[in-house]
């Protein structure tokens, strides 16, 4: 007996790997994915999470962490368990599987150390994203504090840093519907369309090595009428930065600029980037203070431009590098039965995109929730359009479909208002750079809606390489934004036209259908409509495109189809919320779907 113990702990201290799978499983009897059997728990997401600014040297904090859930006024003093981080404690992955409440906070704490190779140079602690309040303390010493449920955020960590190891402690609160901060589909009380809370760290934590002066992000932007990508490296305050722009892995071209300026890289024999031809540039900047090199980061660009056009019929079309596109894809929610918001791997995150590419669209709207930076990458490499949702927030408002709207917009506090500038101008800072993203969407169906003439002008001119769709589904004020944006079930109709804008279809279809086996809640589901096979479904969602597709010639250019996948009780996705059953025949539906974008081309 004596001997059977020894061994198997010399066999947990030889490896560690053992240990941590013995400490770990998912939580709960809901369905899960196919990858919920792939997550390592020692090497959770293990991929660089940020693409577009890449540097070699990194340390990925994801795996088990210490967690504890204590009232808002008690300090962090022991370990409830373990977590897998980065999935929600309400998460099945998370290997909890439990609900925070307002008035608790949710903490988490950590040891590391630091490389020895990167003595000399600054230490920066990333955070993919956290919801929704974040205090993040080293070695005891208070290092920062972030708001907003959906954007990365960065600590210069150096001085907090001591010799060996080096604890790092995370408080985070969440008040999801009782507070007015963005937040989505998440409820304390899932139902209906509204869904599982999520609260604490949901993104990839990792530890990056940066030197004494560093490039902080690059902002870039392609200029198709002068023939460039113009980049702007930012947090530089000295020197000079050098782009070189790269394709196939050969250098074609190159610029400098001092630090603050643009630099125009010239694209010769540019190759335009579309649904059809996802070409992405290679770029390379380096930021140089007295003649030498001292920082350097990858990244990628693509040429690609998006705006509107009256058709020689006099519509308004959304235009791709000048010609008119009709945008047609799925309402995206990104949501996981086994990891919440957070994909079980980076193969899950990708595959929603490429299944979307395989149905025959070229767009997804992401819906009031906002992805990690590869779910961008993926569908700028596999290329996808995006409409970018603002996560809902505070509370719902009045909402009118059927005429222009005249209402009293609701009201917010300075505070709730405040909080939704800063949360979506992070938002557009954060994904600026991909050029997948081509419209913004400020708001929808009058959740937390106001004034929305000033945030559209707003948001327009903060960006005006985007279109911007003001109001999705209603509460349309005349002269907002670029596009007037109808939601209507099961079928498509069109019961507003606006002569100035670009009219599209923001919501429809939800054809229902549950898959026994299948299902989050098997005694409790619904869809707008249900059918009992695959062949019903299809039908149905033929008959609709086809509909559709009529009602290009009388002005829509775009639509989005509910949805993806079903989520929770929901059950009206192309594919089962375990995405183990497609439920269309895809080869049919491929077919209409590209019959349906061609009507433009």
């Amino acid at each position: 007996m004596k001997k059977t113990a020894l061994f198997l702990l010399a066999t947990l201290i030889l490896c560690p790997a053992i240990a941590t799978a013995q400490t770990w499983a998912p939580a709960g009897d809901h369905i899960r994915t196919p990858w919920a059997d792939q997550v390592d728990p020692g090497n959770p997401l293990p991929e660089y999470p940020r693409p577009l600014m890449q540097r070699d040297a990194w340390m990925n904090l994801n795996g088990l962490w210490d967690y504890a859930v204590l009232p808002l006024d008690a300090t962090y003093e022991k370990a409830d368990g373990k977590i897998l981080v980065p999935y929600c404690i309400e998460s099945s992955l998370s290997g909890v599987g439990r609900t925070v409440g307002t008035d608790e906070n949710l903490w988490y704490q950590r040891r590391f150390s630091v490389p020895k190779s990167w003595k000399g140079q600054r230490v920066l602690l990333h955070f993919g994203a956290v919801d929704w309040r974040a205090d993040v303390w080293v070695n005891g010493v208070k290092s920062g504090t972030h708001t907003g449920g959906y954007t990365p955020f960065s600590l210069d960590i150096t001085d907090a840093l001591q010799a060996g190891e080096n604890v790092l402690t995370v408080r985070v609160w969440d008040g999801t519907d009782t507070g007015f901060q963005p937040r989505g589909k998440q409820v304390r009380k899932p139902s209906g369309i509204w869904y599982t809370s999520v609260t604490g760290i949901w993104q990839t934590v990792w530890l990056e090595p940066v030197p004494q002066q560093y490039i902080a992000n690059l902002r870039i932007t392609p200029d198709l009428a002068s023939g460039c990508i113009r980049v702007l490296a930012e947090g530089v305050e000295d020197g000079l930065v050098e782009v070189n722009l790269l394709a196939d892995g050969k250098r074609i071209a190159s610029a400098r600029a001092l630090a603050g300026s643009e630099a125009e890289v010239h694209v010769p024999d540019a190759r335009l980037w579309s649904p059809d031809d996802p070409y992405l540039y290679d770029l390379e900047a380096s930021l140089v203070v007295g003649g030498k090199p001292v920082d350097k980061v990858r990244s990628y660009c693509a040429m690609r431009q998006v705006g509107v056009a009256a058709g020689p019929d006099g519509i308004l079309r959304m235009t791709l590098n000048g010609k008119p596109v009709f945008m047609y894809g799925p309402l995206d929610q990104g949501w996981w039965p086994d990891g919440l918001y957070t994909a079980p791997t980076d193969e899950a995150l990708a595959y929603d995109v490429q299944k979307t590419k395989d149905w025959g669209f070229n767009l997804i709207r992401k819906h009031v929730k906002v992805e990690p930076a590869r779910w961008y990458y993926h569908c700028d490499r596999l290329g996808i359009l995006v409409w970018q949702d603002m996560p809902s927030g505070d509370l719902h408002g009045s909402w009118q479909m059927t005429r222009l709207y005249e209402g009293t917009e609701f009201v917010r506090s300075a505070a709730s208002e405040a909080c939704y500038r800063k949360e979506w101008k992070e938002i557009m800072d954060y994904l600026y750079s991909h050029p997948c993203v081509v419209v913004w969407v400020p708001f929808n169906e009058g959740w937390g809606q106001f004034k929305t003439v000033e945030i559209t002008d707003w948001t327009k001119q903060y960006d005006p390489s985007r279109l911007v769709n003001s109001a999705s589904g209603g509460n349309h004020f005349l002269k907002a934004g670029d596009i007037l944006d109808l939601h209507n079930y099961p079928q498509p109709d069109m019961y507003l036209y606006d002569t100035k804008r670009v009219n599209v279809l923001g919501e429809y279809g939800g054809i229902g259908m549950p898959v026994e086996g299948h299902l989050w809640t098997p005694d409790r589901n619904w869809g707008y409509i249900k059918f009992a096979s695959p062949a019903e479904v299809t039908d149905e969602y033929v008959k609709y495109a086809r509909q559709l597709k009529e009602m290009i010639a009388r002005g829509f250019s775009g639509a989005i189809y509910t949805q993806t996948t079903d989520v929770e009780i929901e059950v009206n996705g192309l594919m089962t919320y375990d995405r183990r059953v497609d439920k269309v025949d895809i080869p049919r539906i491929r077919e209409i779907n590209k019959q349906v974008i061609n009507t433009l081309k």
